[in-house]
């Protein structure tokens, strides 16, 4: 039986209303972005979703590693690689906007701006520095419980530990390394960056400036009453509260958990706030020093 002709292909018909990304470094308010952005009910939003995954998978699959790889041509490679988001959020939010999160987005603007020429990849960005003594302080808050960020070693102290986030395919320099091939990439203008900064001291104003970069119709935000965990997924991670975030969207003042000199070791590192570095006109959400 032949289906009419005048029905829309499921691919246009799902990504109807569009798709955006965050992505970014760890522990710089892309979790908190995700919760604030899902209390929009045109939104749907949530914390890393296994679509990175799949993708790097079937790109893998379809490489000449394949030897029936030459079966596949350009267009069928951008159809499959297309039809994993419409597949995955037809079942979950065909009616809404969605911004899915990977931090391996800011690797693959060159695909994605070809397969959703209208969407933004928006990067939660953070000092180096204070995303470190997050995740320091993180892994003393469960004493009892060894990380999988670090391989469920028991033996590290605070140094191996950020040593080994930092290497170019750990957490952090991983992430790091991904967000400057798209901030100086051809495709650089499609960022928006957003400090954590702005996001916990003001709200309100950074989700307004975030709305309008975006073309959509500002919403209301409770940031008093935010809310979003993943219990399950953190525990098996050994990493209890890696998602958790706090109820009231708020700036809390630290003085640093790890020594000096390691801490010092991340100044400068924060090359997006020097003029002469954005060369693809990036637009930035900070405050202003």
């Amino acid at each position: 039986m032949m289906l009419p002709r005048s029905l829309p292909w499921f691919f246009e018909d799902v990504m109807k209303t569009g798709i955006h990304f965050i992505s970014g470094l760890p522990r710089s308010g892309s979790t908190l972005l995700a919760a604030i952005l899902r209390q929009n009910p045109r939104f749907h939003a949530a914390m890393t979703s296994p679509i990175g995954s799949m993708y790097m998978a079937l790109e893998s699959a379809m490489s000449r590693r394949n030897e029936t790889a030459v079966f596949i041509n350009d267009t069928q490679r951008r159809d499959v690689l297309r039809g994993i988001f419409t597949s995955y959020y037809q079942a979950i939010e065909g009616e809404k906007l969605v911004f899915d999160t990977n931090r391996v987005w800011c690797a693959k603007l060159p695909a994605l701006m070809q397969l959703f020429p209208n969407s933004r990849v928006i990067c939660c960005v953070r000092s180096i520095g204070w995303i470190m003594d997050s995740i320091e302080r993180l892994v003393r808050k469960n004493a009892f419980e060894l990380s999988g960020m670090f391989g469920f070693e028991p033996g590290n102290t605070v140094y191996t530990r950020i040593n080994r986030v930092a290497m170019s395919d750990g957490m952090v320099g991983y992430a790091l390394d991904a967000l400057k091939e798209g901030f100086f990439g051809e495709q650089g203008s499609r960022l928006i960056l957003v400090e954590y900064d702005a996001l916990a001291r003001d709200p309100s104003s950074t989700m307004q400036l975030l709305y309008s970069m975006l073309d959509e119709q500002y919403f209301a935000h409770d940031f008093s009453n935010v809310d979003y965990a993943a219990d399950d997924f953190d525990l098996a991670l050994g990493a209890p509260g890696l998602h958790t975030i706090r109820r009231t969207v708020d700036w809390v003042e630290r003085q640093t958990v790890m020594p000096p000199e390691l801490f010092r070791r991340f100044e400068g590192d924060m090359f997006w706030r020097y003029p002469e570095a954005n060369i693809r006109g990036v637009p930035i959400i900070r405050i202003e020093e």
